[in-house]
């Protein structure tokens, strides 16, 4: 379970604060109604590799990454993983479980020392249920999440191993600002393989051909994206040929 800091969100920093600020779904809220929102957000942190929560656990929380990154996967009886989404600084998850009270769908686990903000469903929905808009953001959000869900199955149905693993890469990378350098994804090999379905040294194989041509860099825990234009061709392709 998170190690959690008595006290509320705005004692902390504005730093801190401006995850929420900054996040599209509040940042249109009133001044008012934002100091409300910091005021049941309650900060916590987790050491890498713990876990938050487990599929089929209540969906009593909302929760705002500061710093970190958290790891949302699903496991089999046989000890298979497969990773659906790596949740980074500035994004918000536990949202489906908690609108419908149902029970978690995967299991979260930190994939990096993290910082968190924690909202609870008691506080949270009632607040929801005064802002109108705020309620059509959280609408919008889950159309995305199920978009979302709906390309990976399809990749991996109807998409040949390179063009999973390209898709892939474009759909981490678009969560990071263009940089001169390319764009940083911190995600090891083994993490990408439990993403897409493929094996691990089949990565590794894809990746260092597709570095011999400068689509990509490899770093220590990091793949960096030089060239989304031609994995995008690939990805579009679905044709292996062009990735060996």
């Amino acid at each position: 379970m998170p190690q959690r800091r008595t006290g509320e969100a705005h004692e902390f920093s504005n730093g801190k604060l401006s995850v929420l600020r900054k996040h599209p779904f509040f940042a249109d809220l009133e001044p008012t109604a934002f100091e409300q929102l910091c005021r049941y957000a309650k900060h916590s942190t987790l050491k890498r590799g713990a876990t938050l929560f487990s599929k089929g656990d209540p969906g009593n929380s909302l929760y705002a990454v500061i710093s970190g990154t958290v790891k949302m996967s699903i496991s089999s009886p046989d000890g298979r993983s497969a990773i659906l989404n790596i949740i980074e600084p500035g994004e918000i998850f536990g949202e489906i479980a908690l609108l419908d009270g149902g029970a978690r769908s995967a299991d979260a686990i930190a994939n990096s020392n993290c910082e968190l903000f924690v909202i609870d469903r008691r506080e949270f929905i009632p607040f929801v249920k005064e802002q109108p808009g705020l309620a059509m953001k959280f609408i919008e959000l889950l159309c995305g999440r199920l978009r979302w869900t709906s390309d990976q199955v399809e990749q991996i149905i109807l998409q040949n191993l390179p063009a999973r693993l390209a898709s892939a890469l474009l759909r981490l990378s678009e969560k990071h600002k263009p940089a001169q350098q390319g764009r940083t994804i911190a995600i090891t090999q083994q993490e990408i393989s439990e993403m897409v379905g493929m094996t691990r040294e089949s990565i590794n194989k894809q990746l260092r051909a597709w570095a011999t041509r400068d689509w990509v860099r490899l770093e220590h825990g990091a793949i960096v994206v030089l060239k989304a234009e031609m994995l995008r061709d690939l990805a579009d392709a679905g044709s292996g040929s062009e990735g060996e």
